[in-house]
């Protein structure tokens, strides 16, 4: 019998596609995980960022993460599929250590959100931003 790991796929999408393509391509990768006889268990869409150097002469992005508990041979059917696929520019798969997720855990508790720069509408438009008030 096979054991089950815990993985986690990071997708980047052609961020100059439409909302409605862009998550069509997002489930059709979640369908090929589920198919392949994985389990998603968490999917987080961080939505479109820039990217930091042009990938397949594209600057922006789609970006999400899929966690999912697979049987180690499907990993391998899994990225068969996915590199072929026109919309996504990137995938990464990475199994989940127990070190990784623990490190995780205090990240989280101790960091402090500070976010993307892209998160700042004034910033991004131009505004000069006016400190004190």
């Amino acid at each position: 019998m096979e054991t089950t790991k815990l993985y986690e796929c990071t997708v980047i999408i052609d961020g100059g596609l439409p909302d409605e393509a862009a998550t069509a391509a997002l489930e059709m990768v979640q369908r090929v995980i589920t198919e392949k006889g994985g389990s998603i268990s968490n999917v987080l869409e961080i939505g479109r960022r820039k990217t930091a150097y042009p990938v397949k002469k594209k600057t922006i992005g789609y970006y999400a993460h899929i966690e999912f508990t697979a049987a180690t041979p499907v990993i391998a059917e899994i990225e068969r599929v996915l590199r072929y696929e026109e919309d996504l520019l990137r995938y990464l798969i990475i199994q989940l250590t127990s070190a990784l997720l623990e490190m995780r855990k205090r990240v989280e508790k101790y960091s402090v959100v500070i976010g993307s720069p892209e998160d700042n509408p004034a910033v991004e438009a131009g505004a000069p931003e006016v400190a004190g008030k």
